[in-house]
This record gives C-alpha cells, structure tokens and sequence, in this order.
C-alpha cells in the first residue's frame, strides 16, 4: 500500500513538473526563436539563454506548486540552477547535433527539451527539493 502511494505521488509530481515545465518551456522557446530570428545568435546559444530563462520560471513553479517545499530558497536555488545547467547543456548539445544534421532547430529543441526533462525531475526530485 505504501509503495502504490509513493507510486502515485511521484506521478502527480511528475505531472506538475511538467505544467510547470510547460510555462518554462514557453519562455524558453520564446527567448529561443526571439535571439534567432531577430538578433541571429546561433540556435545552440540562444538554446543555452532560453534555458537560463526558463530555469527562473521553473526553479519558483516547482519549488511551491510541485515539491511544496519549505527549506530554505537559497541552498535550493543553488541546486536547482546547477540541475538546469545540466539541463541545459544537455539540450545545447542535442540542438547543436540536430541542425548539424539538418534538422530545423525548434525540432531539435523538442527533442532536448524531452531528454531534459526526463534527467532533471529525476535529478530535482532525489536531490534539489527533497
């Protein structure tokens, strides 16, 4: 029975982080095709700033709404922005390889943002809010 409950909160987590992620994402994006299209930064650098930004929206939707923690902000925040780092790495990587293989840079980007979010509600969830 315990088992099934943990079961069920880490889906109802999971589910959260992924509304929440979907607002990060948003600004993400935006930022994203803004810095290509209009001031012509390469994808994988403007993939890198998109993913600063939506690290802010994220670490505060997620700190209250998918965690509900209450320790302290600062050790958390310090966590959660060296989790979006890894993140975000990831997902310059991933675009970076994409348009080198042709792909137009928003799909590589979904396809990062996928990768991401598996690894860091992994990493957020054993680590950064527990």
């Amino acid at each position: 029975m315990a088992v099934r409950a943990a079961a069920l909160l880490s889906m109802r987590r999971l589910a959260r982080y992924t509304l929440v992620g979907a607002f990060a994402t948003a600004a993400h994006y935006a930022l994203l095709a803004f810095l290509v299209e209009l001031v012509h930064l390469p994808a994988w650098l403007a993939s890198g700033l998109g993913a600063a930004l939506g690290a802010q929206v994220a670490f505060f939707g997620n700190r209250g709404f998918t965690f509900d923690h209450q320790g302290e902000i600062a050790p958390a925040w310090v966590r959660f922005q060296g989790t979006a780092m890894a993140g975000a790495l990831l997902g310059m990587v991933i675009v970076a390889l994409g348009v080198r293989a042709g792909l137009h840079y928003l799909v590589a980007q979904v396809l990062a943002t996928g990768a991401a979010l598996l690894l860091t509600f992994a990493i957020n969830r054993a680590w950064t809010f527990r």
